[in-house]
């Protein structure tokens, strides 16, 4: 399974900026902060403008969290702008503006959960870890389990498995982004191309006929006329201001007002903005806390 997977990915990798051989920790940790349930065609021009105006923590930490949040632009779920300015200040105050190594000195960043901390603590630094994404877990679940899809959330003996298939600690890191590669590219949740998958013929879901999932049905996330599209168009007002914005202008994005001021209250309440004298309304200043 390792030489397949190994030699597949040598020939099929992309060239995507956070792999580099001159990439940095903080390129790493700021990659899989922005990949989170996000494309990579739409992250990879946002990472190069961050990683041009803040090419180290100290750089993002000494901004206003709403600078990070303004230049987070479109990427959507901006409370990941407000993680990853809080994670570079921890960085500067405990680590002297290094991003630590170790998984437990990761994970103790705000916002940093056991994904981002094995998977920079391994892409960075080269350690030995389990890391496990929904792509890692799909091409598991299928190739190991001969099940679709892997459980909602993981489960220890997901972990257990996915533990005993991690190689030495020289190959680990390229076995995990290997198995990452193949998930996005050929395993893939809808449709995946098994006739090109190094896999198939040992695959347990494809031998044993590919069963359909027995769970409940995968629906993508709704986004017209929900919370989260009000929430966007009133963050897009926000970031497109240089200054305090009269709540007025945000009343213009949306018709309903229920819903509207309901958004508007979540996106305070996240710290996402900040609400002024005045009826103004700005991106935070400082860092939310709590």
């Amino acid at each position: 399974m390792h030489t397949a997977v190994l030699s597949w990915y040598s020939a099929h990798a992309r060239d995507l900026p956070w792999r580099a051989p001159d990439r940095t920790p903080w390129g790493v940790l700021v990659s899989e902060i922005m990949l989170q349930q996000t494309p990579v065609v739409r992250v990879e021009p946002v990472w190069h403008e961050w990683l041009r105006r803040w090419p180290r923590p100290a750089d993002l930490a000494a901004e206003e969290p709403g600078e990070a949040i303004r230049a987070w632009g479109r990427l959507g779920y901006p409370r990941r702008a407000l993680r990853l300015h809080a994670a570079a200040g921890a960085i500067v105050e405990r680590h002297g503006g290094d991003v630590p190594a170790s998984y437990d000195d990761l994970i103790a960043l705000p916002g940093i959960g056991d994904y981002t901390a094995a998977a920079v603590a391994s892409f960075a630094f080269g350690a030995r870890h389990v890391v496990l994404d929904t792509n890692v877990r799909r091409v598991l679940a299928r190739a190991v389990t001969g099940t679709q899809y892997p459980p909602t959330a993981p489960t220890a003996a997901e972990r257990r498995m996915a533990l005993e298939l991690v190689p030495d600690a020289e190959t680990a890191p390229r076995w995990a982004v290997a198995v990452m590669e193949l998930g996005a590219l050929v395993c893939t949740a809808r449709s995946p191309r098994c006739s090109s998958c190094p896999l198939a013929a040992s695959c347990a879901w494809r031998l044993a006929g590919s069963p359909p999932d027995d769970g409940p049905p995968r629906r993508g996330q709704a986004w017209h006329g929900t919370d989260r599209q009000v929430r966007g168009r009133l963050m897009a007002v926000l970031r497109e201001s240089t200054g305090p914005v009269p709540k007025r202008l945000l009343d213009a994005t949306w018709a309903e007002p229920v819903q509207r001021e309901r958004a508007l209250d979540a996106l305070v309440a996240d710290g996402l903005v900040e609400p002024l004298d005045g009826d103004l309304f700005r991106l935070p200043a400082s860092s939310p806390t709590g």
